[in-house]
């Protein structure tokens, strides 16, 4: 049966990044549609129950299906596509993965706060419970170089995009959120080299971020100046 996939995505959603990693890791053909999630178009509303990217439209001679929430799509591509598996296949290492891919998810929800406070308060929050969480990060991890050991997997997919804030955000200040994480920092510099990570965003994905950061006055801007 012939499928063809068409992801709809935003610039900047690390969510997006974690299925363009997955697609590219598994060397599957796709079409990006990249919309503004501020002026949603009326077709991507009936696609997205929840108005949120990524959507996958999986095509097939039966019509299409429209999947969304980053972590369903990359687990059917894992189910469905050839290429590197990026799954442990041992049950009790998949449910840790998937777990840990979670964990990934939390992160991102701190990081949110963090990127988008105007507020000197909620932003040293923010970076207290990161340092928190790449602390229990740190304890996971073994000799590398990625979650795993030497196989790249769909933890490292999760959490390459939580990592690309922080080259702007090295930048701007000595946040010190991975200052006794040396695994964390090593992990990080190997992810970012992987082909699949750094081709998952486009060339203008530092400035939109600055630019994102402009628009809601973020604390990191004035902690730069």
């Amino acid at each position: 049966m012939t499928v063809s996939l068409k992801l709809i995505s935003h610039k900047l959603c690390p969510y997006v990044q974690r299925a363009v990693i997955a697609l590219k890791e598994k060397g599957v053909p796709f079409e990006r549609i990249d919309i503004d999630l501020a002026d949603k178009p009326d077709w991507f509303l009936k696609l997205s129950p929840l108005g949120k990217v990524p959507v996958l439209v999986v095509t097939t001679g039966e019509g299409e299906v429209a999947l969304f929430e980053s972590n369903v799509i990359c687990e059917y591509l894992e189910e469905t596509q050839a290429g590197a598996k990026l799954h442990p296949v041992d049950a009790l290492k998949r449910a840790e993965h998937r777990a840990w891919m979670e964990f990934g998810s939390a992160i991102l929800g701190d990081l949110w706060g963090l990127e988008t406070t105007s507020d000197p308060a909620t932003f040293e929050g923010k970076r207290q419970a990161l340092v928190a969480k790449f602390r229990r990060v740190e304890a996971a991890l073994g000799a590398g170089p990625y979650f795993a050991g030497r196989a790249f997997s769909l933890v490292d997919a999760v959490f390459a995009p939580v990592f690309r804030y922080f080259d702007l955000f090295d930048e701007l200040t000595e946040h010190g959120i991975f200052q006794d994480a040396p695994k964390v920092r090593a992990w990080r510099t190997t992810l970012a080299q992987r082909p699949s990570v750094r081709s998952a965003v486009d060339a203008d994905y530092p400035q939109l971020l600055r630019a994102f950061l402009v628009r809601h006055d973020a604390h990191l801007l004035k902690l730069a100046a």
